[in-house]
């Protein structure tokens, strides 16, 4: 599960950027082609933030549809998965969007007193 890897790498940014606030929300944004499962990402993210100031962190999770461009007709159509043909030509050229997003999008931290 590479999703927990992903998970560390998450926090430790998020960690290092909130220069030893409490963070108390994190927004990702993860592409549906991404190959990274948002249900695991949830369930690691807790496990790995324990311990740093992301610990308790609400995390919200926006899924960016999969959309290409075929380069044979110019159609823009939706994609589920990386590979496919077009629904106007049948051309297999497609130009991936979008889908492939994996961002921390923003963050909250405990205001300073």
């Amino acid at each position: 599960m590479h999703e927990l890897s992903i998970c560390r790498s998450i926090v430790a940014i998020v960690a290092e950027r909130a220069l030893g606030q409490r963070v108390t929300r994190v927004r990702l944004e993860i592409g549906r082609l991404a190959a990274v499962l948002p249900d695991a990402i949830r369930f690691c993210f807790d496990v790995c933030a324990a311990g740093t100031p992301v610990a308790g962190a609400e995390l919200e999770i926006d899924e960016i549809p999969g959309r290409a461009a075929c380069d044979a007709c110019g159609l823009e159509l939706a994609l589920a998965v990386p590979v496919g043909r077009c629904s106007g030509c049948g051309s297999a050229n497609l130009r991936v969007l979008c889908g492939r997003e994996l961002n921390i999008k923003e963050m909250e931290t405990e205001a300073c007193v």
